[in-house]
């Protein structure tokens, strides 16, 4: 599967590639964080070359240069920025001293919607996302705002990341309610190593039909391959700022490893094809602070797994998923259906209810 088979991104008209190029990497500053310029173009080109069409940056990705070098790659080859989804958040406050340089209020989405127009060199955007929850701003002045650079044309669609389920439902909602854009698309931290949403955000995101877009698709390396049980890791950016794999991790890694040798790839290619059967539309992010990285990745998109192999990660990874949702499993089922098939679904008889008191 080639990145230019493109999917729908959630319950919208938006034809997107099956794996985002994130950008978070792009630029040096702070010095050793991220990749040259013309290292971060040859990514681009090379991605874009290769029939991807979706850009993801944000407003604070090193410190701003990364919308920059997007921008100017974009305004260097005259027709290549319509054919591209570009992406980028709103939320993080670039100007110390300011309380309104950041957040989720009228005046500052609007005022960092304006810078990050001037960084991309485009008058739009097609997918604006709120990076963060504002606890401090009422969610209908959020979504009322985002709704009014819909109409005026400064963005195409919107998506929510990093904010609880709770909140993501209640602004959603209100956006279908009110006539106002809704939601299209979650951008979450979803991998192997990462399933805590599966509990609110990924149920909410297949009911609702909003797609799904990891971040950190390999949880910061770990399942790129390089990280092993026992062995030092060295030469990763991260490495030296961020603790390595917990032993439960390298169960998971360890089974991951077993199933790429079966298929003859990598262990960040059966992570990738991974996410990218789970249910609804997954289009995971792949960062990369160097070419490599990007096109060993893609080998995702070549790997199908069965569904023994699909089983089989699932149950060494599964996750402890927080309350209720540890309840709505077989336990749900052994309450709710007396011992029936619902759906497809057997269950039990809750043991104190025999037979013979199951009418009164």
């Amino acid at each position: 599967m080639p990145l230019n088979h493109y999917v729908t991104l959630g319950r919208s008209g938006l034809r997107v590639s099956p794996f985002a190029l994130g950008a978070m990497t792009f630029g040096e500053d702070p010095p050793g964080a991220g990749c040259s310029v013309e290292e971060s173009e040859e990514i681009l080109a090379t991605y874009l070359d290769l029939g991807g069409n979706f850009i993801d940056t944000a407003n604070f990705y090193t410190n701003g240069h990364s919308e920059k070098i997007i921008g100017d790659f974009l305004a260097a080859r005259p027709g290549q920025r319509e054919r591209v989804i570009l992406a980028s958040k709103f939320f993080t406050n670039l100007f110390p001293g300011d309380p309104n340089g950041g957040g989720a209020g009228r005046s500052a989405i609007i005022a960092q919607l304006d810078a990050t127009l001037r960084q991309l060199n485009t008058d739009y955007l097609d997918l604006y996302w709120l990076h963060n929850w504002d606890r401090n701003t009422p969610i209908e002045e959020t979504m009322r705002t985002l709704d009014d650079l819909v109409h005026a044309g400064k963005v195409r669609y919107l998506g929510f990341s990093n904010t609880p389920a709770w909140l993501t439902a209640q602004a959603h909602t209100m956006a279908l309610l009110r006539g106002w854009a809704p939601l299209i698309a979650l951008q979450v931290e979803y991998s192997l190593l990462a399933r805590e949403v599966e509990s609110e955000l990924a149920p909410l995101a297949h009911d609702q039909g909003l797609a799904l877009v990891p971040w950190s698709p390999l949880k910061n390396g770990f399942l790129s391959g390089k990280y092993r049980r026992h062995t030092q890791v060295t030469d990763s950016a991260r490495s030296g700022h961020m603790p390595g794999p917990r032993d439960s991790d390298y169960t998971v890694i360890e089974a991951v490893v077993t199933i790429a040798d079966e298929l003859a790839t990598t262990p960040a290619a059966v992570s990738l094809a991974w996410l990218r059967a789970r249910p609804g539309t997954v289009v995971p992010i792949l960062g990369a602070r160097r070419l490599s990285h990007l096109t060993d990745n893609l080998a995702g998109l070549e790997v199908t797994l069965t569904a023994q192999q699909l089983s089989a990660l699932d149950e060494v990874s599964a996750p402890a998923l927080n309350y209720p949702a540890n309840l709505h499993g077989a336990a749900r089922a052994m309450l709710q259906f007396g011992g029936t098939t619902v759906d497809g679904e057997t269950s039990a008889v809750y043991p104190p209810l025999l037979a013979s008191n199951l009418r009164y």
